[in-house]
Order: structure tokens, then C-alpha cells, then sequence
């Protein structure tokens, strides 16, 4: 894993990101878009003075521009500057990220509310955490991907703790949240006795077919 997390934009993810990443790595700085101190950064192709002061061989960074054309712009130039640069990108839809690869992005994070919560949940928890980093630093083909129950859904009625969500449909659900916009851990004790009704929505870890496939056996075909 590098040394060195690069976070560009200045947000309330990228403060969480920061807060929780700092562990795994000797140095995290964050920088902050035309602005006048140090560790300012505008939209230019010039990056002589960042490959000055870090290794950019020994980085991972961060895309977490709120403005996705700014991101994608912010992409292009980075991956046209540093060709082997691990980039973390943040999308606010899938058309944004089916771009923001095409940029060049490693990774892509979505920026919905629900995923921004659950990430820095899931740093915090152990049990995922390895899966998570995987995802993220390393050459995985597992996706992380939040899924909406909608009426009428095959898991209405049922709980979580009654489904083998690993064995009979090949994904892990990190969290549930409802409605109501409250939020449980899949393996908290509350969530397990908390009955699964549409208007749910789930976040899940796993490959990209079989969570397709899990959106059409809950119903949700169109997505």
C-alpha cells in the first residue's frame, strides 16, 4: 500500500475520508481547489510542483470534487500526468462515473448521502474493512453498490438474519437504511430483528453479475 493519500476538493466526505484513512498511511494532506495557501491546486495540466514534493510512484489519491465536470477535468489531467497513479474518483451518478473512468479513474466511489455515511462506517468496522480496502486499493473486481427495495420486492416481510445473502445470491449487505433515513449494520443485533419492507435500501459488496442479478430477483429490472 503507498505511503502518501492525496485527497483533492475540500468537503464534509473528504474531512471523513481523511479522518478515517489517516491510520494507513505516513502522510494524508489535503488540498484545496484555487485557493492561496500551500497546498492550493487549479485545473491546469502542470503538476511539476506536486511530483516535486511527493513520490508520485508511492500515492493513492483522491478525486472529491463536488462539480463532476471539474472531477472529470481533474482526472484527465492527473491520469494524463502520472500514467500508473492509483485514482479514487467520487460520482454523484453512474453517468458521471462511466465518465470519470473513461478519465482514468482506478476506482469509483458514488457520493449519494446513504454511501457517504456507510463508507466511513466501514472503516470503522473491522469485519469489512479488509474488503473495503480491497476494493479500493487493489486490482479487485468487486463492486460496492447501493440497491433501493421497491414495491412489491420478493423480501418484504422478511429479515435480515433469515437470508444467506453470501451462499444463495453471492454478495455481502453491509447496512440497511430506511425511509426514515436511519441507518443500521447489517450485523447489529437491532438490524437482524428489523423486518425488510420496500422503501428500503440496501448497500452491498460483491462482484458486478451478481449484483445485477440480485436487483432483478428483488424486481428492480430497470436498474
Amino acid at each position: 500500500m503507498q505511503n502518501n493519500a492525496l485527497l483533492f476538493g475540500d468537503n464534509e466526505f473528504t474531512i471523513e475520508i481523511q479522518n478515517n484513512i489517516s491510520q494507513h498511511y505516513k502522510n494524508v494532506q489535503v488540498f484545496k481547489l484555487n485557493t492561496d495557501d500551500e497546498y492550493s491546486f487549479d485545473l491546469s495540466d502542470d503538476w511539476d510542483e506536486l511530483s516535486k514534493k511527493y513520490d508520485m510512484t508511492d500515492c493513492i489519491v483522491f478525486c472529491n470534487l463536488e462539480n463532476m465536470a471539474e472531477n472529470i477535468f481533474l482526472t484527465i489531467s492527473l491520469r494524463d500526468s502520472f500514467k500508473h497513479l492509483n485514482i479514487i474518483a467520487l460520482s454523484q451518478d453512474k453517468e458521471s462515473s462511466d465518465k470519470l473512468l473513461l478519465a482514468g479513474a482506478t476506482r469509483i466511489l458514488p457520493t449519494t448521502q446513504t454511501m457517504a455515511n456507510t463508507i466511513v462506517e466501514i472503516l470503522e468496522k473491522p469485519i469489512v474493512t479488509k474488503v473495503f480496502h480491497d476494493i479500493l486499493y487493489k486490482n479487485s473486481a468487486l463492486k460496492i453498490a447501493e440497491i433501493k427495495l421497491k414495491e412489491e420486492t420478493i423480501l418484504d416481510g422478511k429479515y435480515p438474519s433469515d437470508i444467506e445473502w453470501s451462499r444463495e445470491h453471492g454478495i455481502i449487505v453491509i447496512s440497511i437504511v430506511h425511509e426514515d433515513m436511519k441507518r443500521e449494520f447489517i450485523y447489529s443485533s437491532k438490524e437482524k430483528h428489523h423486518m425488510i419492507k420496500s422503501g428500503d435500501t440496501f448497500v452491498v459488496v460483491g462482484y458486478e453479475q451478481d449484483i445485477k442479478d440480485f436487483k432483478k430477483f428483488i424486481g428492480n429490472k430497470s436498474e
